[in-house]
């Protein structure tokens, strides 16, 4: 099957080049201005623009042009070595990748299928964006490891689709996935969580039980927001990772261990164990092939169709369409929620919608909202009150929760439950709560 180039550039191309390309099984279109050239991207099934930065004196508006003409179609720039201000430009404006020259015809082909590549479908992940499409390819390609990963990234980014996406591409895809979340279980049940427990072992249990770890032996463990676990078992864990075996609390049995371990944070796992709060050495066990998810903000390509696949699961399977209005006021916020924000946001649209159009004052964003009655201003006011004191607290004990927990007077766990309110709300806790 052949594949379609279209090469935008002012001077014709050599007879040579196009024979060698037409060699490896791609037809080449030159259009030599820009008019002509979105004429043939109507034309014709266009599969890659190549775009040269002669072409104008300033690409970017152009790429952004054939991006919204041919949003499937992957853009190759290729520059000059003075025009790199303009390859990262066009990057930014979607531009998949650039060609430096001169290059020869190897050259210009394995650009050609490392941009199609990205190009390709991805199983079960709704992304548009090269940055997104290269994080996953790179996935891929981990995913065929037994190397733990690391997962970071913003809450709400998506950490947990990616490992189960890692899960999914790897030969243990058959085997179990088993997930736990290390903020959600209290820190007295989490060893006994993931490692198991005998009968006997501690009051209440009244039976043997068997461990995250076993369960999921021949498959895939994550470990989300792996920096609250305690340092005390963070200790046990790293000799479970270099013994590969286990054993239950309250029996001296060794348990055969065949598993990969995903963890995920969406803190600076280096900064942590700098900072005293995460052990170093099971950093660099965990650290082996680190991933991380850009927040939404920075992947606005990703946007509409994450908005789309979000009106299509929760429609109930009627045809719901975006305005356009709502469309720009989707890429126009900035998502300090980031994913799990729009699939909440796209659920409450569905609720306030009058027929099958999601309009921007269904959204209900910040941006188009109505004015606030005094009642609901008096509740966000008490409510930043409450969030500024915990991170005064925070700061105050330098982020150690277990002393902030104690001097606001709650659990650790309820401390957990309302900094990940605040992580909801776009509070960067990090910053804040240490570094002021």
């Amino acid at each position: 099957m052949t594949t379609n180039i279209l090469m935008i550039r002012p001077d014709p191309v050599p007879s040579n080049l196009q024979a060698q390309l037409a060699e490896a099984g791609y037809s080449l279109l030159l259009k030599t201005d820009l008019d002509a050239a979105m004429a043939a991207l109507d034309e014709h099934a266009i599969d890659l623009v190549l775009l040269d930065a002669d072409l104008a004196e300033d690409i970017a508006p152009v790429v952004a042009q054939i991006r919204q003409a041919k949003p499937d179609s992957p853009i190759v720039t290729m520059v000059s070595g003075n025009q790199s201000a303009q390859a990262s430009e066009a990057m930014r404006q979607g531009a998949m990748d650039y060609l430096l020259r001169p290059f020869t015809t190897e050259q210009l082909i394995s650009t050609v299928q490392h941009a199609l590549s990205l190009n390709e479908p991805l199983a079960n992940m709704i992304v548009a964006s090269p940055a997104s499409r290269q994080l996953l390819l790179l996935a891929q390609k981990a995913a065929q490891t037994d190397a733990s990963i690391l997962i970071g990234g913003e809450s709400g980014t998506g950490k947990e689709c990616l490992a189960r996406f890692i899960h999914d591409n790897s030969p243990r895809a058959k085997g179990p996935y088993v997930a736990v979340n290390c903020a959600a279980i209290p820190e007295t049940m989490l060893e006994a969580t993931l490692f198991g427990f005998t009968k006997g072992a501690f009051t209440g249990a009244t039976q043997n039980q068997v461990g995250k770890f076993e369960l999921a032996n021949g498959g895939t463990l994550l470990l989300d927001e792996i920096s609250e676990m305690p340092l005390s078992l963070q200790a046990k864990l790293l000799r479970v990772l270099q013994e590969r075996e286990v054993e239950r609390l309250g029996s001296n049995q060794k348990i055969k261990l065949d598993v990969r371990v995903i963890a995920a944070t969406n803190k600076d796992l280096r900064q942590e164990a700098a900072n005293g709060n995460f052990r170093e050495d099971l950093f660099y066990r965990l650290d082996v092939l680190p991933l991380s998810w850009p927040p939404l903000r920075e992947r606005p390509e990703d946007i509409l169709p994450l908005a789309k696949h979000f009106l299509a699961q929760h429609g109930s399977h009627a045809a719901f369409e975006l305005h356009p209005d709502a469309a720009k006021a989707l890429l126009d916020y900035q998502w300090p929620g980031n994913v799990r924000e729009l699939s909440n946001t796209i659920q409450r649209s569905l609720i306030l919608a009058k027929g099958l159009v999601i309009r921007e004052e269904d959204l209900m964003l910040p941006s188009s909202q109505i004015p606030e009655s005094p009642q609901f201003c008096l509740q966000q006011s008490r409510r930043s009150a409450e969030f500024q004191h915990v991170l005064d607290t925070l700061r105050r004990f330098n982020g150690h929760r277990q002393n902030t927990a104690r001097a606001l007077g709650v659990t650790t766990r309820a401390l957990r439950y309302k900094l990940a309110a605040m992580r909801e709300q776009g509070i960067d806790i990090n910053r804040l709560a240490v570094g002021g």
